[in-house]
């Protein structure tokens, strides 16, 4: 049986913080189960497929995909209509500064 001899200040230093990459699923729709309003007020970068999106609706990052508004097009109900895109997703908090740390798959 091995003790861990260092302090809770070394052990947070040394273990990346939860909170510095987004979620692996998000969307901004708040009907959305996916939806987390704390999370995209930091701000959340989206690139896609190597280049940076800004119109992104929803995505999930271990899936790769990524949802697209399809023009003005709304359903029925009101919302607006998407496209579902594959391939590989990184997420990035903006509010990081220039070199954040990115998630992705």
């Amino acid at each position: 049986m091995t003790e861990d001899n260092s302090t809770p200040e070394q052990a947070a230093a040394t273990a990346p913080a939860a909170t510095d990459v987004p979620p692996d699923h998000l969307a901004i729709n708040p009907r959305s189960p996916y939806f987390d309003a704390d999370v995209l007020r930091r701000g959340v970068g989206i690139r896609f497929k190597g280049a940076v999106r800004t119109n992104i609706e929803e995505y999930s990052i271990s899936e790769g995909w990524v949802r697209v508004q399809a023009g003005k097009t709304m359903d029925r109900k009101g919302n607006p209509l998407t496209l579902k895109l594959n391939g590989p997703v990184e997420a990035w908090f903006e509010d990081l500064g220039e070199n954040p740390p990115v998630a992705k798959a």
